[in-house]
Formats: C-alpha cells, sequence, structure tokens
C-alpha cells in the first residue's frame, strides 16, 4: 500500500496550465509578490545572477557614477579642474574622464582639482570608488567562494521492466572531474487528480537512496512494487499521468569541502516506456574508464 505524506511545501491545487514549481537549474519558479525588500536581498541578488549580468550592472553602474561626477564638475566649472576648451561636450569629456581617475584612485597627474568645491567633491567620490570596488570585491568573492553542486541529470526518465516488475528510472553524474562522497537522494512524486485538481504527494522508495562515492554514472531505480502508488496502474496510464518528480540530491564536494545540495525536477512529459539507458562509460586501450557526457541520456529498445 502506498503510503501519502503532507504537502512538502508545492500546495495541494492546481490549475490546467500550471508551470513547474522548480525549473530544470533547481531554481524556484514562484512569482513572489508585495514582498518586502532588504540589503540582505541586493546581496543575494548579486551572488546568484549569472556572471554576464554581474558584469554588465558594475560596467553599467561604474559608467553612471562617472557621468554623474562628469556633470558636477562641468556644472560647477571644468575651470576646477582644469582650464576649459570652450566645447561644452569636451569639457564634460574632461570631467568624465577626471571622474574615472578619482573613482579609481589612479590619478595619472594631468588633471587636478583646484578650488575647494571641486577637491571636496573629489574627497566624496574618492570614499565612494574605495567602498563601490571593496563591495565589488566582497562579491566577487563570495561568488566563487559559494559551495555549489555541479549535477547533470538525464533529460528523461524511463519505465521499463527490471527484475520480473516495472520500474521508474533516471540518471545522474557528476559534471566535475571530483569524486561524490556519500551521495544521498530523496525523491517526491506529486500526482493531481484529474477529476478534483488535488495534487497527492508520495515519497518514492528507491533501490538504494546512497551510496559510497560515485565516480560514474549513479541510475536511481524505484521498483513498481505493491508499495508504489504506480503499482494499480498500466504502463499507458502512468505515461498520462499530470505528474512530477521532486528531487533533492546532497553530497559531499571536495572542492569545497563541505557538503551540497541541488535541487532537480521531471515533469512525466519526459517519460519513455519500454527502454533502457545505454552504457555512458568504457574503457580505452589503457584500460583507464572513459565517461562520456553526451550518453547520459540516450536509450534503446529494450
Amino acid at each position: 500500500m502506498a503510503r501519502k505524506i503532507k504537502d512538502p511545501g508545492f500546495g495541494y491545487s492546481s490549475t490546467q496550465n500550471a508551470q513547474n514549481i522548480i525549473n530544470k537549474d533547481g531554481t524556484s519558479n514562484v512569482i513572489h509578490i508585495n514582498k518586502k525588500r532588504s540589503a540582505d536581498d541586493f546581496y543575494a541578488f548579486f551572488i546568484d545572477i549569472s556572471w554576464f549580468r554581474f558584469f554588465l550592472l558594475i560596467l553599467f553602474s561604474y559608467t553612471l557614477l562617472n557621468i554623474i561626477f562628469g556633470l558636477v564638475y562641468t556644472l560647477i566649472g571644468i575651470e576646477e579642474i582644469t582650464p576649459s576648451t570652450g566645447n561644452l561636450f569636451l569639457d564634460f569629456l574632461n570631467g568624465f574622464f577626471f571622474s574615472a581617475q578619482t573613482l579609481t584612485t589612479v590619478g595619472y597627474g594631468g588633471i587636478a582639482p583646484q578650488g575647494t568645491t571641486a577637491n571636496v567633491i573629489a574627497a566624496f567620490e574618492a570614499m565612494i570608488g574605495l567602498l563601490s570596488f571593496s563591495f565589488i570585491t566582497g562579491l566577487l568573492y563570495g561568488r566563487f567562494s559559494k559551495p555549489k553542486a555541479s549535477i547533470k541529470f538525464s533529460d528523461n526518465i524511463i519505465l521499463r521492466e527490471f527484475k520480473g516488475k516495472r520500474a521508474l528510472m533516471f540518471r545522474l553524474m557528476n559534471s566535475r572531474n571530483t569524486v561524490m562522497i556519500e551521495p544521498k537522494i530523496t525523491v517526491t512524486l506529486s500526482i493531481v487528480d484529474k477529476e478534483t485538481s488535488i495534487k497527492k504527494f508520495y515519497r518514492l522508495e528507491l533501490e538504494r537512496d546512497s551510496i559510497m562515492y560515485l565516480p560514474t554514472v549513479w541510475t536511481i531505480v524505484h521498483e513498481i512494487d505493491e508499495n508504489s502508488p504506480l503499482f494499480s496502474l498500466t504502463n499507458d496510464e502512468i505515461n498520462a499521468l499530470t505528474a512530477e518528480l521532486y528531487l533533492l540530491l546532497q553530497y559531499h564536494e571536495e572542492s569545497f569541502a563541505q557538503n551540497v545540495y541541488q535541487i532537480y525536477s521531471y515533469d512525466f512529459k519526459d517519460l519513455e516506456v519500454d527502454v533502457k539507458y545505454k552504457s555512458s562509460f568504457g574503457f580505452d586501450e589503457n584500460g583507464f574508464t572513459i565517461l562520456d557526457h553526451n550518453k547520459l541520456s540516450e536509450v534503446e529498445k529494450m
């Protein structure tokens, strides 16, 4: 008899066009509204965004600050830092480049503040520059030092005969060259009742939910026996389910010398029936194990 579990945080209600709560990369797909902001949110935002967006925001902020201070130097009189060229745009450029030198504390010496007002503004800008680059340095360290799993999951889940019964399977491997130490996985099945649109949750029993270490590929197997919520369903009925698998994987990562976690989800639209996974590793002429990452999701007919 399959044993249902309480809602793990996904909610019991559903709708016909409901999107996955967990994205393929493990990030949340929940839209937050009326959420109060705090300073901690900005740190988390800069830590979690992509490297491209991170450096794009830094470049934008740096350019914007120099434009603002360049305008300030132009408005107080460019003569406060260098003789005027008589052209407003060229005077602004002189102010912009002087701002860049002050903000980065480079100070080439070609332009220097002369009056009291310009010196006060330059001193204030230098302080902003020191604080800004300290903040950016901290963010860079946080991004590099943040423990992060790098697990590659198969694109599909399969339903096949297994030991005289049936089994639900998927595969995973480490995208890094390190060995996963004591990996452990938890799999939760969510099934939507098509008549009531109510979700039912089940903790799936696995052939193995933990191993000592993983150097190659791990196939996760849920045997469909009397204790499985899928036991009374035919293959076609399972294939037609509005269902999802939610995965939580944890293991000790050598690179960070601590435990890391990764979340993933499968929609039953990714299900393939009566196929088996092809071997994704073999041996070369010297006896070394060769692991092909491109073959993780490859299947063949039973």
